[in-house]
């Protein structure tokens, strides 16, 4: 992490003695006492700083030297002398209290004083003397230079920490100050300095009009997007003003309008007033926050008008962009605080929405309209679905890969994800293009996402959103290839060969018109749409078909698998699936049930072949087929052909031993007459010759078989579940005893124990043995290795038919237990 040299330095700021410290720190004190503060000044304060922060634990300097330390921090030093003693006492505890009594008017040290504090404070009183001075200093009219270009970021940083900190007047006051900057700042460029010659002094020049980013000269009020040379006071007091409005509202607008009946005015009445509430005169008569309120929504309205410019500079473009975003966000919260503005806000915001919704390169912008249109299109009676089917639609689809986007977006759905579930009708059919997102960038939106899947399932959707998260390396390979594609031309192979021959293959393969129906699948915008491989052929061909194309595709994207993006997207799958089975079990529908049961066996075996990515996917799908099963026990009658074509084929102990074992678990477990009334004696004898085939099959001893390569605990599942199914037909019985005498000399045979350790093999032996003398009592066997489905919520304390075994096991733990004080 940190080089040797790095690594050495720290070392000696930590084992410093403390007698060497002492000495350090008067040398430090002389340091700042002498006249010449240079070099050996700084070198000693940046060791200091390295010995105060190098360890966990919090030092003590001399009294003497932190009133030093702030001596310089507050005075006209060098400003690399004030940084250092600034960053030195952010590392120890010091009164902040008597900090912040005796602070200059200097905006730099106000700067320095205002981070120790923040830093250091435990509660709002240590910074009232700080906050105060803020305040007088806005009230006043200091000199260029000592105002308080500095104090608005300090107030708006000590407001998100104590949003109490200010009284009722103290918040007028700010609001009407934030008035004047806001909506009066002057229209002339700041005056600037220049020299007039070698031999002639400096002179001023002319104050200069303001520009607009296209050119023209400022007609208007000053605004963020007002452009010029330098600016004045006022004009930087603007800028910061409306850096903060956003959060101020939201602190300190919660109460909405002053007049107590405003929430009783109709539609017509709102409309009335904010007619009214447009005029100058009459917005000069409203308190202070609502006259804030309005000259922030005129502000806001202004930069909407200004993006319309074009702009003569790429970075003037994207700070076009970044006031869109702002001033439509204030705008929210504004309507959301009097209703009376939202008839006011629609017409900008429309014409705002037409304008950009045809635009990628503004696909930020249209977040922030679409949280508008969501909040209040039913109030003012606007249809909002061209909106967000632009939104999730068209945005995903061609800027999956703009980390910035991708992080909003999904935050936007996390935040409004059950009014989006509510009214927005193609959100929950949206999640192929929201998983975009997570495949292009899937280390930095796991986390969201975890939070975001449980509200795109639903029933209609469950079992395609499954398919989706199992193939979402395939999306990302695609994704890949889709992004190299639009870079390089098909003819210029140079470039081509340049990413690789795999690579280059893979490209082939994505510009050929053979394989375009299924990239069109994996890259659809949204559900149920395209050239599925699951929905479409499901209907149409049989899933040996469906099977045949997912192959195809994985090997199409073969080369693909060792790419580290979709490395990193396979590794988060099996987070996600936890979290859609933990999610979909929860929804009472057989019908999704049964085809649940139907996906996992089938994708079981078909998964893209990543390192791993197999052997995890169906560690997961084997946990949750005991949920499923647990909560759904006639799932193994109504799958019971699909079953039997499972576990009746050895070959699939050999690719997914794991999930194959859960599956011959559960067999065995619900396959009860118990559990459901349809489970004849045919249905259990057809799984017992199944299992026994395969059993039979996997334990033959012959003299030139090679070891056996799957597990004993697969053995001993196998023949337990054989004896469970016996015990539930007894006329199966004897064959399953004579099945398992014969297992000794297949544990004891040369490939067996070459293979396996002696305790794997005597496990084995001795289930058998157990299993042989369970049968031999069928009644105990019946209650031992098959219980009844109460068994987990069992009623001793209350059944009499019932109490009899756990009543024989209670007495013995006691007799045992207390045998020292029974008679004799």
């Amino acid at each position: 992490m940190y080089s040797a040299a790095t690594e050495s330095l720290i070392k000696q700021a930590r084992e410093i003695k403390e007698d060497e410290l002492q000495k350090f720190y008067g040398r430090v004190f002389k340091l700042l006492h002498s006249k010449d503060q240079g070099g050996d000044t700084v070198d000693s304060l940046q060791r200091l700083h390295l010995i105060l922060s190098a360890t966990k634990y919090s030092r003590e300097l001399p009294s003497d030297l932190v009133m030093k330390l702030q001596t310089v921090l507050c005075s006209s030093c060098p400003e690399q002398l004030q940084v250092l003693s600034c960053s030195i006492l952010r590392e120890i505890f010091l009164s902040v209290h008597s900090l912040c009594s005796n602070v200059s008017q200097d905006s730099r040290t106000i700067s320095y004083v205002a981070s120790i504090a923040l830093s250091q404070a435990g509660n709002k009183e240590e910074v009232m003397p700080l906050c105060h001075h803020l305040l007088k200093s806005l009230e006043s009219r200091l000199s260029e230079g000592q105002m308080s270009k500095h104090t608005l970021p300090i107030l708006s940083k000590m407001i998100s920490v104590y949003p109490d900190i200010l009284t009722d007047d103290q918040v007028n006051l700010v609001s009407r100050k934030m008035v004047d900057w806001l909506r009066y700042a002057s229209m002339q460029q700041g005056a600037s300095v220049s020299s007039g010659g070698f031999f002639s002094g400096p002179r001023t020049r002319q104050p200069a009009p303001l520009m607009e980013l296209d050119g023209v000269v400022t007609g208007d009020f000053f605004t963020v997007l007002c452009v010029g040379q330098s600016y004045t006071e006022d004009q930087w007091m603007n800028m910061y003003a409306f850096s903060m409005i956003r959060s101020w509202l939201l602190t300190y607008d919660t109460g909405g309008t002053s007049n107590a009946e405003s929430d009783d005015r109709s539609e017509v009445d709102s409309s009335v007033m904010s007619m009214v509430s447009a005029t100058s005169s009459s917005s000069r008569l409203l308190p202070p926050k609502e006259r804030l309120r309005e000259k922030t929504f005129e502000y806001c309205q202004r930069l909407i008008e200004q993006s319309d410019r074009k702009a003569l500079k790429k970075t003037d473009t994207e700070l076009q962009k970044a006031c869109i975003v702002e001033s439509v966000s204030i705008m929210d919260i504004i309507c959301g605080e009097d209703p009376s503005y939202v008839y006011r806000a629609f017409p900008c915001i429309k014409a705002l929405y037409g304008r950009l919704n045809g635009d990628l390169a503004y696909s930020r912008t249209l977040i922030p309209i679409a949280q508008f249109y969501l909040n209040h299109s039913e109030m003012a009676a606007v249809d909002s679905e061209a909106v967000f089917r632009q939104l999730f639609g068209h945005c995903p689809t061609g800027q999956f890969n703009e980390p910035m986007l991708a992080f909003e977006f999904i935050q936007f759905c996390l935040l409004n994800a059950s009014t989006l579930q509510a009214r927005v009708t193609n959100y929950r059919h949206s999640f192929p293009n929201l998983l975009k997102f997570l495949a292009w960038n899937s280390p930095g939106l796991i986390s969201e996402f975890v939070e975001l899947l449980p509200s795109l399932l639903a029933p209609d959707t469950a079992i395609e959103l499954l398919h989706t998260i199992l193939d979402l390396p395939c999306l990302a390979a695609a994704l890949d290839l889709q992004h190299r594609s639009a870079c390089y031309q098909a003819s210029d192979r140079t470039l081509w060969d340049q990413q690789g021959v795999k690579v280059a293959a893979c490209l082939d393969a994505f510009r050929q018109p053979f394989y375009r129906g299924l990239f069109l699948y994996i890259l659809r915008p949204e559900a149920g749409t395209g050239d599925t491989i699951d929905r479409h052929f499901i209907e149409l061909l049989s899933l040996y078909i469906i099977g045949c194309r997912l192959r195809m595709l994985h090997e199409i994207l073969a080369d693909m698998a060792d790419s580290p993006r979709v490395v990193r997207c396979a590794q988060v799958i099996p987070v996600l699936l936890h979290v859609y089975f933990n999610t979909v079990t929860q929804i009472s529908d057989e019908k999704l049930m049964n085809q649940l049961m139907l996906v996992l066996l089938e994708r079981s075996g078909l998964l893209y072949n990543i390192r791993t990515f197999h052997a995890e996917v169906q560690r997961v799908f084997s946990t949750h087929l005991q949920t499923l099963c647990k909560l759904h026990p006639s799932l193994i009658v109504d799958q019971s052909r699909e079953l039997l074509d499972f576990v009746g084929s050895p070959s699939n102990i050999y690719s997914k031993e794991d999930f194959y074992t859960h599956v011959v678990w559960v067999i065995g477990e619900y396959l009860s007459v118990s559990y459901d009334t349809r489970c004849s004696v045919e249905l259990i004898t057809s799984f017992f010759e199944s299992l026994e085939a395969v059993l039979f099959e996997i334990t033959q001893v012959r003299q030139s078989a090679s070891p056996p390569s799957f597990s004993p605990r697969l053995i001993t599942v196998l023949m337990t579940t054989l004896a469970k199914l016996a015990t539930r037909s007894q006329d199966l019985i004897p064959r399953v005893s004579l099945f398992l005498s014969k297992m000794r000399l297949f544990a004891r045979s040369a490939p067996v124990t070459a293979c396996y350790s002696e305790e794997d093999s005597e496990e084995i032996i001795t289930r058998a043995h157990e299993l042989i003398n369970l049968l031999k009592l069928p009644n105990v066997a019946q209650f031992v290795l098959a219980p009844s489905a109460g068994g987990d919520g069992p009623r001793w304390h209350r059944d009499t038919n019932t109490s009899l075994p756990q009543s024989m096991r209670t007495i013995s733990t006691l007799l045992h237990r207390h045998s020292s004080v029974l008679p004799t």
